[in-house]
């Protein structure tokens, strides 16, 4: 009895060591996303002439490290200082040097009596470091906004 015991034993063990799956590599599924972002960027970069139906605003943000990756929101706030709804946004990648940014909305879109703020963060590796102070923005017109400067989150 004790030696089908073993066989037994020994046979459930092969079984279970050839059933589990290999590790999956971690390191090759995030080296994709930095990727994408970048390449939404570059697009967002070569916009093109700007239609006669938007309005664009512009600058340079200050103080984002290389790699980290930039959102950028035009919202309109409520009076609880909460966004009610996104007119625009754009996603950019630092390069540890200014970082030049456009921002298109459509004017139609604008409301007249609501507040309207860009806002922006950035994050590295999923966590949030950096943030914009909100930038008001009252009237639905091109604008250059000229150097803007990113702070530590809290």
């Amino acid at each position: 009895m004790p030696l089908r015991s073993l066989v037994l034993l020994s046979l459930f063990s092969l079984l279970m060591a050839c059933s589990s799956d290999a590790p999956k590599p971690t390191a090759p599924a995030a080296a994709p996303a930095p990727k994408q972002a970048q390449q939404k960027a570059r697009q967002a970069a070569e916009l093109g002439p700007l239609p006669a139906y938007q309005r664009e605003l512009s600058g340079t943000l200050q103080g984002v490290p290389a790699g980290a990756e930039v959102e950028l929101a035009l919202l309109v706030i409520d009076i609880q200082d909460r966004p009610q709804q996104l007119l625009a946004s754009s996603t950019l990648i630092g390069t540890n040097q200014d970082l030049p940014f456009r921002l298109r909305f459509n004017p139609d879109a604008f409301p007249a009596d609501a507040r309207v703020e860009l806002r922006g963060r950035a994050s590295q590796s999923g966590q949030l470091i950096l943030h914009l102070p909100e930038q008001r923005i009252a009237q639905p017109t091109t604008q250059a906004l000229g150097t803007l400067r990113f702070v530590k989150a809290p």
